[in-house]
């Protein structure tokens, strides 16, 4: 069975990014930074971007290489990224926070030829740019790695500009809007969904750092923000948060990278005092499923439905046979070119032309529900059991601050429920395995329990599961 989305088509352009994003009309203010005041025009923005481009033309860059960005969110970053696209080169986007070793490791993977650095962006005269290729190279992103070694996903204009293009049905944003660029733009969802819809629709952009919830808030109203942008993370320390809200201007919260527990969106829900609202995506295909700002109503708990153009199958792990509950397949124009320089792993992500997201879904209504990732589920006796769903059960304990699950080797059952909790109160191992016994079928049930200072997450809110395991 197919799955498609029931927004209408789109019309997907031939161009690339930088011509895509940056078309002259709108002049008013783009990009502005929280704490350090930095600011840039959209009429500056192409100025700036189009003088390093040329920059990196006359520094010797040329369609081919891969120029690497290791930086923090900033105003400066959209002009770094957008010229070496514009340069015909390729940007491979790296965090900046990894060790100088672990950055040296993704230099490899991705080819980097040269690295960006924001403070000191050369500055061209009359060199000629290349012209633009839709079908080449725009950015190298690298996979979570949370089930394994980091990959550096290939994406290409034509592939970017398709999925810009498919969210515009459903997320209508436009110049009124002032966006919170808080998540990351060296990952997809701060990237695409962020960054680069934000400049699209003409909107303005308020970069700023990670911080304790009560300074996030307050951030969002002085910059009269109209959408903001979640990870769990971040949405259960807003539901937490017990200090006085200010007076917000949000017309919608999009929370995505990892399920949402839903009594954290209910409360985060509250205390924002707008919809809050899940989407679905990934590093190889950018975003695939989206809520319609007309369509706030329909159910909360999704991942709503396919962007336009996209196509989807559920399937048995293993088998590829249809099935009510199974692995999400993404068919569609936004999907990855491949994995650099892995023709292995590129062969093993595609079944017949269909993407493998690696994720557990299931389909109501048109609508899709995460329920984890398949290689993270748990065999206890045969039995499939999610992590996620005993994840969001330890967290309504109201002693439990945190919690992550994985399986644990068991000689006579093969794996069983392990959880590792950070706490907020006293509480025994014993009483939380009750509690949460008294939830679920007995095959589900908590068989171990670990206490730990906290719980080891990427930039995107996943529990990195693996690092747990190889730890304790």
């Amino acid at each position: 069975m197919i799955y498609r989305s029931p927004l209408p088509a789109v019309v997907v352009p031939e161009t690339t990014v930088p011509e895509h994003v940056l078309a002259p009309g709108h002049d008013e203010l783009a990009l502005l930074d929280a704490v350090t005041g930095e600011r840039l025009t959209y009429a500056e923005l192409r100025t700036q971007v189009e003088r390093t481009a040329k920059g990196l033309v006359g520094a010797g860059v040329k369609p081919g290489d891969t120029v690497a960005i290791a930086s923090l969110n900033r105003p400066l970053y959209a002009v770094g990224v957008l010229a070496v696209m514009a340069a015909g080169a390729t940007a491979a986007l790296i965090n900046p926070l990894l060790t100088p070793s672990e950055i040296d490791r993704l230099k490899g993977l991705a080819n980097v030829t040269r690295t960006l650095d924001l403070d000191d962006l050369p500055e061209g005269g009359t060199e000629t740019l290349p012209p633009g290729d839709p079908a080449g190279i725009a950015v190298v992103l690298f996979s979570s790695g949370t089930t394994g070694l980091t990959k550096a996903v290939e994406l290409s204009h034509r592939a970017l500009v398709a999925n810009l293009e498919q969210h515009r049905p459903g997320w209508r944003i436009d110049e009124t809007d002032v966006l919170a660029a808080n998540l990351p733009f060296f990952h997809v969802y701060g990237f695409t969904i962020i960054l680069n819809s934000g400049l699209l629709g003409g909107a303005t952009l308020v970069t700023m750092p990670r911080s304790d919830p009560g300074t996030y808030l307050q951030r969002l109203a002085d910059h009269r923000v109209t959408r903001a942008f979640l990870v769990p993370p971040l949405a259960a320390a807003i539901a937490d948060h017990d200090g006085p809200i200010p007076a917000l201007n949000l017309k919608l919260v999009l929370c995505g990278a990892a399920p949402l527990d839903e009594d954290i969106r209910q409360e985060a829900e509250r205390k924002l005092r707008a919809p809050i609202r899940q989407g679905y995506g990934l590093t190889e295909a950018g975003g695939t499923h989206q809520t319609v700002d007309g369509d706030l109503d329909s159910d909360p708990t999704s991942v709503g439905v396919l962007c336009p153009g996209t196509e989807a199958r559920v399937v048995e792990p293993g088998t590829g046979n249809d099935t009510a509950e199974g692995e999400l397949l993404i068919r569609g124009p936004q999907v990855m070119n491949g994995y650099l320089n892995d023709e292995e792993a590129t062969r093993k992500a595609f079944v017949d032309g269909w993407l493998r997201t690696g994720d557990l879904v299931r389909v109501h209504n048109g609508r899709f529900h995460v329920v984890d990732r398949i290689k993270e589920m748990i065999k206890y006796k045969g039995y499939q059991v999610a992590p996620a769903e005993l994840e969001a059960l330890l967290r309504r304990h109201p002693a439990v601050r945190d919690a992550a699950v994985v399986g644990a080797p068991d000689r006579v059952n093969g794996e069983v429920p392990k959880a590792f909790v950070v706490t907020q109160g006293d509480v025994t191992a014993e009483e939380l395995m009750a509690f949460v016994a008294a939830e679920v079928a007995p095959f589900k049930k908590v068989r171990q329990v670990e206490f730990v200072r906290e719980i080891p997450k990427s930039v995107s809110g996943k529990v990195l599961r693996r690092l747990l395991k190889e730890s304790h």
